[in-house]
């Protein structure tokens, strides 16, 4: 018997009306489970992130990566057939993406009222800066505007340093995780009405509404009610995490750095004992974390002339023989060639078109969480621009020719 696809979202269908990252993201989650998930595009230039970190050809492999297993629909928002088209999918659609700025719909004549119209049972999910409502609404805003926002930004780096950036857009990520989870919310809840015969679930329930800087505020855990229960303001520590120690990164005598955390009161005993100082197992003053957060220079300093006695590899493994949490630094090429990746099927292989030229066996990340013990398939790779329209538009709404032509923008469509 040939086994079947785990696809959990089988039979959801989404229409992406979102460009950059965020929007993207909470499709590429949703699509990877199953759903079908329709990726509106501009004509000519589709969305933006085509063209961010392109090394070669006229596709780049963030947008190959972030818009996996989703159909590409070229339409032409400006004009009046792009409108309508986007109105028939709506009506044959679950869950609707977007990540314009608010008020972008409703100019277009697309805002959830006039969508409501269309699919009374549509769950909306919008995704901006600083959300739909509240005096910054209107506001635009990147990633890395909310995440300094959201009170992120401020505890990233050196302390007598200026606030740096992580090295990928993890505000617009975190929001499109929270959009795909209040996406599959809204329908579980619309389901749930169903089974109960509870009615429809009004449109005020439909709409999700997802802001970059409340995603990221939520990820801060008690940085608010510290500061207003003890007046403590935490500020950046470096490697460090406020208040637990030892833990941070380690540079070992080949070079390597190396991330050891032996914060446990327990762990702490066997890391000290490893690295050499039992004198720092027994102090009274240690044994505690809040205590080893006071000695943290002294804790660091002691670690330090251990770990740059031995390479990152001997390092690691006395510490792994210890039962002391600790793991390389990983680069690109180290995940690459890592079993643990490879065991749970983490790297995926695709051939890919540069538009130039086939590069052979390139390596893309695998779907989270796993389900049936390793990463499912990718179905397929980010499409190119407009692959699909044909199909989508003639196949699912039954456009003709030249309608298709009208809506897509393919032949001078007048523009509104």
């Amino acid at each position: 018997m040939t086994q079947q696809p785990i696809a959990p979202l089988d039979g959801v269908r989404v229409l992406e009306l979102g460009n950059y990252i965020a929007a993207p993201t909470a499709g590429r989650l949703l699509a990877d489970f199953g759903a079908e998930v329709i990726k509106v595009e501009r004509p000519g230039t589709g969305d933006e992130l085509r063209n961010w970190r392109l090394h070669k050809g006229t596709t780049s492999m963030l947008y190959r990566t972030l818009n996996r297993n989703k159909k590409s629909v070229v339409l032409d928002l400006r004009t009046e057939a792009g409108k309508r088209a986007v109105l028939d999918l709506a009506a044959k659609s679950d869950i609707l993406l977007e990540n314009f700025r608010p008020g972008t719909l409703e100019k277009w004549g697309l805002g959830p009222e006039v969508l409501n119209q269309a699919n009374p049972d549509l769950v909306v999910t919008r995704i901006s800066a600083f959300g739909q409502t509240g005096p910054l609404s209107e506001r635009p805003g990147f990633a890395a505007v909310a995440e300094a926002y959201g009170g992120f930004r401020n505890l990233v780096g050196d302390p007598d340093r200026a606030p740096v950036r992580v090295g990928v857009s993890i505000g617009d990520s975190i929001a499109g995780l929270y959009a795909a989870f209040g996406s599959v919310m809204g329908l579980y809840q619309r389901e749930a009405r169903r089974r109960d015969s509870a009615g429809a679930v009004p449109l005020t329930e439909r709409v999700i509404d997802v802001a970059l800087h409340e995603a990221m505020f939520s990820m801060m855990e008690s940085l608010i009610p510290d500061y207003q229960a003890y007046g403590v303001d935490r500020q950046r520590v470096g490697g460090r995490m406020e208040g637990i120690a030892p833990s941070n990164a380690y540079v070992c005598k080949d070079g390597a750095s190396i991330v050891v955390a032996g914060n446990g009161d327990s762990i702490f005993q066997r890391y000290m004992q490893t690295i050499g100082r039992p004198d720092l197992a027994r102090r009274p003053d240690l044994q505690s974390n809040a205590g080893r957060w006071t000695q943290r220079e002294e804790l660091d300093e002691a670690i330090g002339q251990w770990t740059g006695t031995l390479p990152a590899a001997e390092a690691l493994a006395a510490l792994e023989a210890a039962g002391v949490p600790a793991g390389p630094i990983y680069t690109a090429a180290d995940i690459s060639s890592d079993n643990q990746y490879a065991a749970r099927n983490m790297i995926q292989k695709f051939d890919v078109s540069t538009g130039e030229e086939t590069l052979t066996g390139v390596g893309f990340p695998g779907v989270v969480p796993v389900i049936g013990g390793e990463s499912l398939p990718i179905r397929n790779l980010g499409p190119d621009l407009g692959e699909n329209t044909q199909e989508v538009l003639g196949g699912l709404l039954g456009m003709s020719e030249s309608e298709i032509n009208d809506a897509s923008g393919r032949e001078g469509a007048v523009k509104s």
